[in-house]
């Protein structure tokens, strides 16, 4: 059989053949040696990690470019599909969390708490999604996809996860909330109906923002028809939409609580520093609980850098069967700088606020958790001061006049 056919009229000639072989290949080889030494459930979190690798990159589904369009001109379909996700996420989530398990296994939510450090870290890293040019979920796919400068944010995303955690003690004794769960404090069903008005209310201020701005809905990029759309992109953003939320869901099912990315890095960069003979166990964040035995144990054991691997993977599957795969090592010295600064950013700003655009707003927000919506307003206000440093790194700021309706 041919490629042509075994992948629904795909020409050869448009798949990247090698990155496509090679991201196959360590899929597959990976979840076999996870099942050995871990178990089927690692195994399985690391292909849930792959599929949304392939569905972060196939709908594009940037938060980051999401908002900075909205804010620059207006468009708001990214955050109109962002709230869709949200609301099946908390139609999903929050019955499940309420009873405590799911499947006969027990969950938990990503319930932290609301203070200082989720206001300074939030702003921060919303400047760093704009300089940086990604968020956390980002940065991994369009790494996987290609993308040399965003191998420079993710170098320094993990430094500055790093210095993070060597400042946390200062920051957690700062002024906050306790961890407040919507689900826990007013019931599950007046939470969901909250929750779901103000998902409604958010896509509404999008769509007058929009009307207001360009005189009508702006229509998205057409899209391929037939079923090789579904295999090389791209997907609409609904589709990208649903299909995180569903496999958060699966990641609850499986690990027992909600999809997060950046504790990895922080992982990844302490262990990192312990090999150089930094004594970052010694820290107060690396020294008790889980934290802890994160660090003494294999990175293979940890859940989330097995899916942020995954996703990196997936994505890269993606580029190749998209024909995109295809890095550029020659970067502007600006946007290089930008990269650095966002990145440092960008790690910084999801340890102090407890998480990132996945951890902390979207996991957050299908959780209950006060603090994700806390993460949402500041990093919003983050983004919008991200936007307007951009050109003096020479990066771009998307407009579009459009035509159509």
């Amino acid at each position: 059989m041919t490629i042509s056919a075994s992948l629904s009229g795909a020409r050869r000639a448009d798949i990247n053949l090698r990155p496509f072989g090679v991201a196959f290949v360590l899929i597959v080889l990976g979840a076999w040696y996870l099942t050995q030494v871990v178990g089927p459930r690692q195994a399985a979190l690391y292909v849930v990690g792959a599929l949304l690798g392939v569905a972060l990159y196939h709908a594009a589904f940037g938060f980051t470019s999401a908002w900075r369009v909205f804010i620059a001109d207006g468009r708001g379909a990214g955050l109109r599909a962002q709230m869709l996700m949200l609301a099946v996420g908390v139609v999903l989530f929050f019955p499940a969390l309420a009873g405590g398990t799911l499947f006969g296994n027990p969950v938990t939510g990503l319930v932290q708490p609301a203070g200082t450090s989720v206001i300074v870290g939030a702003f921060i890293f919303g400047i760093g999604m704009q300089l940086g040019g990604g968020c956390a979920s980002g940065t991994l796919y369009t790494v996987g996809g290609g993308s040399t400068r965003m191998i420079v944010t993710l170098i320094f995303f993990i430094v500055g996860s790093l210095i993070g955690t060597a400042h946390m003690p200062f920051w957690t004794a700062m002024p906050q909330l306790p961890p407040l769960s919507a689900v826990k404090e007013l019931g599950m069903a007046p939470a969901l109906a909250l929750n779901l008005v103000v998902f409604a209310l958010i896509a509404a201020v999008t769509v007058v923002v929009e009307k207001r701005r360009h005189g009508r809905l702006v229509a998205g990029q057409s899209q391929p028809t037939g079923g090789a759309r579904w295999l090389r992109g791209p997907w609409p953003l609904v589709a990208g939409a649903l299909a995180l939320v569903v496999l958060n869901f699966a990641t609850l099912a499986l690990s027992g609580r909600p999809w997060g990315v950046t504790s990895a890095f922080a992982l990844w960069g302490a262990k990192a520093a312990s090999v150089v003979g930094i004594d970052v166990a010694s820290w107060t964040y690396w020294s008790s609980g889980a934290n802890a035995a994160a660090l003494a144990a294999p990175v293979w054991k940890d859940v989330t850098s097995v899916m942020d691997i995954g996703i990196v993977l997936g994505a890269m599957l993606a580029a190749a069967l998209a024909g995109r795969y295809a890095p550029v090592w020659k970067l502007p010295v600006r946007s290089l700088i930008a990269a650095v600064v966002g990145g440092l950013l960008l790690g910084y700003g999801a340890r102090l606020a407890y998480g990132c655009n996945i951890g902390a707003y979207f996991s957050g927000i299908v959780s209950g958790s006060l603090h994700g919506w806390l993460w949402l307003v500041v990093a919003f206000l983050g983004n919008v001061a991200g936007t307007r440093l951009r050109p003096m790194f020479g990066l771009e700021v998307e407009r579009l006049r459009p035509t159509a309706c």
